[in-house]
């Protein structure tokens, strides 16, 4: 029982240390500081919050809410900060 679980646990931390190798899991290295993109965001007329911000394909893609109310999606590039 031991050894399963020093396997499992041993398993885990490989996947682990590869998932934190994947070089599309993470923002390049001269990528703009998120502090940056989520300013710009906030600077759009008639912003109201930030409901998510993930890194995906590339991008980091912000959600966001309107002061009416509306949803708005935007990818931006990690390196310029522009909107893609």
């Amino acid at each position: 029982m031991l050894k399963t679980v020093s396997a499992a646990v041993a398993l885990l931390f490989l996947a682990g240390a590869a998932y934190a190798q994947d070089p599309d899991r993470a923002p390049p290295a001269d990528a703009r500081k998120l502090s940056e993109i989520v300013a710009k965001v906030e600077q759009r007329d008639g912003f109201r919050y930030i409901d998510d911000i993930e890194w995906d394909d590339g991008a980091y893609e912000v959600t966001y809410y309107t002061t009416d109310k509306a949803k708005v999606e935007i990818r931006f590039d990690p390196v310029t900060g522009d909107p893609k």
